[in-house]
């Protein structure tokens, strides 16, 4: 079996890049947070403190110190109440919103939740409570990572969509370019053999050489087939109404001459199923299948060909008795490069999967598979009756 590692190893690489951002800058923005948390703290008690001092100061005490500290506190919010909650004092809060009923008691339940209120000991007999909160600046640093992390997963989204794409796209220039060379390749000595082909049916041989230079003809005429649909791939092919039975006999016959008898291949479909189709295309991508389904039997077992048209779409079902898939191959097998074969070069599901997807705007897949029992293995196209691909 073999497959590329090519695909997983730099989207493993990203993926790992991307876990050490997030984690080194998830760490050191909680950090900073914790650090500022601590110090608003601070910065908390010793507003609590300086207010005291006031409240406490004989009339000729220089105070002014204190004040400063007060008046300096413009950013953590606090609210000072007595020991029975009534609210005496408040800083950093919206007036207008302070003025509403009960805005204050909620504030203050906030404040309760997200850190210890500060009690001040004004006498033994009575206690003042401060309240505080986070301030605008702590509480955006909290959010930050998240918005960070946001950013860092859109980034990395978009990176990957782009590599995705511009990788794809050089597959695709690849895959062209090669069909294209190969249909090249084919012209010349396919044109030469049709050339002896016709000299030698000019000669006069005995009857027993017929035979011989029909079968000759029909392989130089399959190479001209073959050839023909390699230089399609990469080009925009012409889509005609086509009925599907003909095309799938046609493609159940070419399996059956060259299957043993042990291989029993059946084919059912309504005379009346159309699609929009590029013929020789689509007989490539059946032909696959087939072949698939020979390869995965080893010589003996039911193949079996299902068309059912359901209001304007097609399902057409190859199902085998081989071996089977494993469920963790579906997606696998119509990769490029994907093979269980010694001598296979992974291509034939994957042009399939282009003919079919991209050309024909139809779906292929893996329908159900269970090992040692079969495959099933269906082509979604839309009716003719439809007016679309």
């Amino acid at each position: 079996m073999k497959h590329s590692l090519q695909g997983i190893s730099w989207q493993a690489f990203l993926l790992l890049i991307a876990v050490a951002i997030i984690g080194v800058s998830l760490w050191y923005t909680n950090r900073l947070a914790r650090d500022m948390a601590q110090r608003e703290k601070q910065e908390a008690e010793l507003w609590a403190s300086a207010y005291k001092n006031i409240i406490l100061a004989p009339e000729s005490a220089d105070v002014s110190f204190e004040f400063e500290v007060v008046r300096k506190n413009d950013r953590i919010p606090l609210i000072l109440t007595d020991a029975d909650g009534k609210v005496l004092n408040f800083r950093n809060i919206d007036s207008l919103k302070a003025a509403r009923p009960g805005y204050l008691e909620k504030r203050i339940r906030k404040m309760k939740s997200q850190n210890t209120p500060i009690v001040l000991e004004i006498s033994p007999e009575a206690k003042n409570f401060i309240y505080y909160e986070d301030s605008n600046l702590l509480r955006r640093l909290r959010i930050f990572p998240l918005v960070q992390l946001s950013i860092i997963t859109g980034f990395l989204v978009f990176a990957y969509v782009l590599f995705t794409t511009a990788r794809t796209a050089e597959q695709n220039q690849l895959w062209v370019g090669m069909a294209k060379e190969t249909a090249h390749q084919l012209g010349t000595p396919i044109s030469s053999l049709a050339a002896w082909l016709d000299l030698l049916r000019g000669k006069k041989y005995d009857d027993e050489l017929k035979p011989v230079l029909d079968e000759i003809q029909k392989d130089i005429d399959r190479l001209e087939l073959v050839a023909d649909r390699f230089s399609k791939i990469g080009s925009a092919p012409g889509l005609q109404e086509a009925p599907l039975k003909p095309l799938l006999a046609k493609a159940v016959e070419y399996v059956r001459k060259r299957s043993s008898d042990q291989v029993k291949v059946e084919l059912h479909a309504p005379e009346d199923a159309t699609a929009l189709l590029n013929a020789q295309l689509f007989d490539w991508v059946v032909e696959n299948l087939l072949k698939n389904a020979l390869d995965s039997m080893g010589g003996r077992g039911v193949i079996s060909i299902h068309l059912i048209k359901d209001r304007n779409k097609i399902f057409i079902d190859v199902k085998d008795s081989g071996k089977g898939i494993p469920k963790s191959l579906f997606k696998t097998i119509f990769r490029p490069g994907f093979s269980t074969k010694k001598r296979g070069w992974g291509l034939g599901l994957a042009l399939s999967k282009r003919i079919i997807e991209q050309y024909h705007k139809g779906k292929i897949f893996v329908k159900e598979s269970e090992l040692n029992k079969g495959t099933t293995f269906r082509i979604v196209l839309s009716s003719s009756d439809t007016g679309n691909t």
